[in-house]
């Protein structure tokens, strides 16, 4: 761990760090929000609103655009129980084959996909599926959101996403066969955080409180809201970076 600048912290031996980033990473540091310095990570770089790869720890606060548009986003490895020698001498075809059972970009499934037949993971995957939809029914945030296309939302489960978002096989040290892949939040991360940072943004105008100047530009906002909670003796106060 080393120190990038005041309240700033980085596990980034052996990165670099460019200037817009660090300088993004000064601003969010400066906040009177924080509980502690910021914490940045490996894959630091610079963000829409906060810098990605940094972790913000904040005293009875949330800044929507720190939590951004990649809210479901995720990676995972999991180790599969084929090595090395199992693998034909071109990987080409394996690639088309799950290119053509994986859309990718804006891409969806022409149905939802149904795991119920692939064994007890599959079982496993539809229930926890469901749960997830019962979840999703009871957020707050859907009364907000009219232009969200929840059908199409449901049928982009199993895609990939664009950007930098992949599938990728790897090898361990034992040559072992991994499958690591980092999928994307797709539209609706985009949807929920738009509607956050605007909900943030319309109640700094309305309160007046702390908003910097030219800091109202689009996909450059990051709105703090800070509310009394129980335990905390805070004044109300929305700041934007």
């Amino acid at each position: 761990m080393m120190e990038l600048a005041q309240g700033v912290k980085g596990w980034t031996q052996g990165v670099p760090v460019d200037d817009k980033a660090l300088r993004q990473l000064r601003n969010m540091a400066s906040l009177p929000i924080l509980a502690g310095h910021v914490a940045v990570m490996p894959d630091v770089h610079l963000g829409k609103g906060a810098t990605v790869g940094s972790v913000i720890a904040t005293n009875a606060a949330i800044i929507p655009a720190a939590v951004g548009v990649d809210i479901g986003c995720g990676m995972v490895a999991t180790q599969t129980s084929l090595t090395a020698s199992d693998l034909p001498d071109s990987l080409a075809m394996l690639r088309s084959d799950l290119e053509a059972v994986i859309p990718v970009g804006f891409a969806a499934h022409d149905a939802l996909v149904d795991t119920q037949g692939e064994g007890a993971a599959g079982k496993l995957l539809h229930k926890r599926a469901l749960e997830l939809s019962a979840r999703f029914d009871k957020l707050a945030i859907l009364e907000h959101a009219g232009r969200l296309n929840v059908s199409r939302m449901w049928a982009q489960l199993g895609t990939l996403g664009g950007g930098n978002h992949f599938v990728e096989l790897c090898l361990d040290e034992h040559q072992n066969i991994w499958i690591m892949l980092h999928s994307g939040s797709r539209n609706v991360g985009k949807v929920f955080a738009d509607i956050a940072t605007n909900m943030a943004k319309e109640r700094a105008m309305t309160l007046g409180h702390g908003i910097w100047p030219g800091s109202m530009k689009a996909h450059q906002s990051s709105i703090c809201i800070r509310r009394r909670w129980p335990g905390h003796r805070t004044t109300p106060r929305i700041i934007a970076i």
